[in-house]
């Protein structure tokens, strides 16, 4: 069974740093985009960072120019590196990708992650 693993919240400080990571473990041919997305209390769940399986990668506007989405195609696994933090960036951040499941078949089948909360404060 194919699963999405997080890690890597927890507890920071306004303007410090955290790295998330995301591994797709289980039976799988390969791994087209990966998503990181983040829901705070009240408040919808919204769309992070986009990597696609050739590295093209997209971010929310709140975002840009702090966070970087990266991914490591051996590993399985997409990261989420989060400088300059803020409070609003609180929230419980869900990994998400469209994975292939097999060879013969082309379909992609959509993954979330249990998701991992990120804490700003001071």
């Amino acid at each position: 069974q194919v699963q999405l693993v997080e890690s890597g919240g927890g507890l920071v400080q306004p303007g410090g740093s955290l790295r998330l990571s995301c591994a797709a473990s289980g039976s799988l041919f390969s791994i087209n985009t990966m998503r990181w997305y983040r829901q705070a209390p009240g408040k919808e769940r919204e769309l992070v960072a986009a990597i696609t399986g050739g590295s093209t990668t997209t971010y929310a506007d709140s975002v840009k120019g702090r966070f970087t989405i990266s991914r490591d195609n051996v590993k399985n696994t997409v990261y989420l590196q989060m400088n300059s933090l803020k409070p609003e960036d609180t929230a419980v951040y869900y990994c998400n990708a469209d994975l292939r499941l097999s060879r013969s078949i082309e379909l992609l089948t959509n993954y979330w992650g249990q998701g991992t909360q990120v804490t700003v404060s001071s």
